[in-house]
């Protein structure tokens, strides 16, 4: 893990809101920026950046996510993703985060990453599979 990943490290990225990413129940004059979708900007956002810091065979995942989705983005507007690492502790790395349009703030919270080593993983993942085979019906695959 790079030196680089303390808190206060700062990274951003900016992404134009397409239909993909709106909710459509309400129709289609009233497509906005999807807050499932907003969650998954910010978790792709850290993870892009951490995985720019971690060594060969390291890679994150997401293990908490918390959001306050403020107000609405426009179907065709940009969205600024702002985070921020607030907190390293071992593998856990942990960023606030702001997420806002051309007119204002639209959402912020924080998002907890860990650091994990690919092939440990899946070692998990296969002796996870193989308990679940044994369980009738908990795994069709």
């Amino acid at each position: 893990m790079s030196s680089q990943l303390a808190p206060g490290t700062v990274h951003s990225r900016r992404l134009t809101v397409g239909r993909d990413r709106t909710i459509g129940f309400m129709g289609e004059e009233m497509r906005v920026y999807a807050t499932p979708s907003m969650v998954n900007d910010v978790e792709y956002t850290c993870r892009d950046f951490l995985v720019q810091h971690l060594a060969d065979g390291q890679d994150s995942v997401g293990a908490r996510v918390e959001i306050d989705h403020l107000a609405p983005t426009l179907l065709g507007m940009w969205a600024d993703i702002r985070i921020e690492i607030a907190a390293v502790e071992k593998r856990r790395v942990t960023f606030a985060f702001e997420v806002r349009d051309a007119i204002e703030v639209v959402g912020r919270g924080s998002h907890t990453r860990f650091i994990v080593d690919k092939p440990k993983t899946a070692e998990r993942l296969a002796a996870k599979k193989a308990q679940a085979a044994a369980v009738a019906g908990a795994f069709p695959g």
